[in-house]
């Protein structure tokens, strides 16, 4: 399963992508693919027809990840 992440990079604006795993504690780089801006628009930096990055954890505030609407949908909402 693919999760969708947001790499907050220092002094850079966040990154969005995809990885088919979560970093462990050991790893030094991450792998994101479809990397693009908070607003879906392509990375300036990155030539246009990148598809995989690999990011420096060093480099990392901190990673979100976001949930889909498929675990939306198992979690629901309960009312007792």
């Amino acid at each position: 399963m693919a999760h969708t992440l947001v790499l907050h990079v220092n002094n850079a604006d966040p990154v969005v992508g995809e990885a088919d795993e979560l970093p462990s504690s050991q790893d030094m780089l991450i792998m994101i693919r479809n990397p693009r801006r908070l607003d879906g628009k392509d990375l300036n930096f990155l030539a246009e027809n990148v598809t995989v990055m690999y990011y420096p954890i060093d480099k990392l505030n901190f990673i979100e990840i976001l949930t889909g609407a498929e675990e939306e949908a198992i979690i629901g909402f309960v009312r007792e």
